[in-house]
């Protein structure tokens, strides 16, 4: 998963970026960078690091001009590597040209071996550089027919943002995997991976793109592409970005990820009640299913685990050691809150489970006499292949053990997921029935893997591969 956001027709178009990139950190914290437009050049700036860390006001003197993409990123294709810093910015034949990727190709090892035996030379193992070589490969004379004939040939998800000398250019894949907004700031366009970027930078919201769609902004204003519009691609957007991914005041395809998320701990409460005293979050993707399920319940909510906002999300971070002693140092429980109480605490998943079970270990040492876990998603079971970094399979705790077996893992009282029907009325509000990629959950992948080698042999990421049955 990865953040992105560009900007159009600003005369501050990089420092607008910047606060954009820095509204979209929770979604990559391992490197940043932006590209700005002047003058008929690209000018880039990458790094490894916070968008904090990353840029100084040396390095935002050096990004003229009235337009800029940026990308924060974690590894979902290609390792934790300078080299595959984003936006990835080129000359080639047509001029010069940046690209900004959310996403994952699943077709992108194919595309590597056909585009090398025709002579490319690629500088990363990331898989958003196939996309550089295929423009460069293409014969169309216009650049959205460049792009067209480009992205017919991506499978996966792709939402992307082009910079050239002249155009800022949107993407996104057919299906809708990821997510990616449209708004307006004076006169100038913005466009987002969340809409809480928006938010910062005082802009106003105008719509999501249309799966499938591009969107075009130059000199002769804005305009929109479906080339994919006689396809008939269902619609699937990623449901684990209201799970956990996105932050709660943004609007994710025309809901508000915060009531999602306090619907999915309403509809939790009645599918899992237990007898208790309070409902205790684990911050802060936990807190908003929390709150619904105390309203649903009528059992107190309280703050029982304080974060410290000083670390960053455990999740995404790449390594396992870094995973594993992050939950110390991220959390720690309120005896006051927690001794002596039978202690409802709600989470978005449990992945591994080795978080979880610390955070089990860490409530009962603060004196609770009973811990309910409740998780206001279903068991994650399956690796997801278009852009968020779960582990393979048998990593995955709910793929090989059974709800009773996880809870005594645990070491919880009872465990509760919500069931898949559930997350379904949670995230399909009456106003958006539009259909969700659950995969993570279901095993139900919506765009076939493997091509080129019978379906059997699924890339998960660049050295790492796992067989399906």
């Amino acid at each position: 998963m990865c953040g992105i956001f560009g900007i159009t027709g600003h005369p501050e178009a990089a420092n607008i970026a910047y606060l954009g990139l820095h509204a979209l950190q929770h979604r990559g914290q391992e490197s940043a960078g932006i590209v700005s437009s002047d003058a008929g050049k690209l000018h880039p700036h990458r790094g490894m690091g916070l968008v904090t860390d990353v840029f100084d006001s040396g390095a935002m003197a050096r990004l003229p001009g009235r337009a800029a993409i940026g990308h924060v990123r974690y590894s979902t294709a290609g390792s934790s590597d300078i080299r595959h810093a984003q936006p990835f910015s080129v000359q080639y034949a047509h001029g010069a040209i940046a690209v900004a990727h959310n996403g994952n190709l699943v077709n992108a090892d194919a595309l590597r071996t056909r585009l090398e035996t025709a002579g490319s030379i690629f500088q990363s193992t990331s898989d958003t550089e196939s996309i550089i070589h295929l423009l460069a490969h293409s014969r169309e004379k216009d650049t959205v027919d460049r792009l067209t004939s480009s992205l017919r040939q991506l499978e996966g998800a792709f939402s992307l943002l082009f910079l050239t000398e002249t155009k800022l250019v949107a993407v996104r894949d057919p299906h809708g995997f990821r997510p990616l907004a449209l708004g307006r700031l004076k006169d100038a366009f913005v466009l987002a991976s969340e809409t809480c970027a928006f938010d910062l930078i005082e802009a106003e919201f105008i719509r999501d793109l249309d799966p499938g769609e591009i969107v075009v902004v130059d000199s002769s204003g804005m305009r929109s592409y479906y080339p994919f519009s006689g396809d008939n691609v269902p619609k699937r957007f990623c449901v684990f970005e209201h799970v956990y991914f996105a932050r709660p005041d943004s609007r994710v395809d025309g809901q508000s990820v915060y009531r999602v998320r306090e619907r999915m701990g309403r509809i939790l409460a009645k599918e899992h009640p237990v007898d208790a005293d309070v409902v205790v979050p684990v911050p802060d993707s936990g807190i908003a299913a929390a709150i619904g399920y105390a309203r649903e319940s009528g059992i107190p909510y309280d703050m029982g685990l304080i974060r410290s906002h000083y670390v960053g999300r455990t999740f995404i971070e790449p390594q396992q050691s870094i995973r594993h002693f992050g939950v110390k140092l991220k959390l720690n429980a309120v005896r006051e809150v927690l001794e002596g109480k039978r202690v409802v605490v709600l989470d978005d998943s449990v992945v591994r489970g080795t978080t979880s079970r610390k955070i089990v270990k860490m409530i009962r040492a603060a004196g609770a006499r009973e811990v309910h876990v409740r998780i206001s998603s279903p068991p994650s079971t399956h690796p997801c292949f278009y852009g968020i970094d779960t582990p393979t399979r048998s990593e995955l705790i709910a793929s090989s053990h059974s709800v009773d077996e996880i809870a005594r893992y645990l070491t919880c009282d009872t465990l509760g997921y919500l069931s898949e029907k559930g997350l379904m009325a949670a995230v399909s509000a009456p106003e958006s029935r539009e259909g969700y990629c659950a995969a993570c959950f279901t095993g139900q992948y919506p765009v076939p893997f493997g091509s080129a080698s019978g379906g059997k042999l699924i890339r998960l990421h660049a050295d790492r591969t796992e067989r399906l049955e």
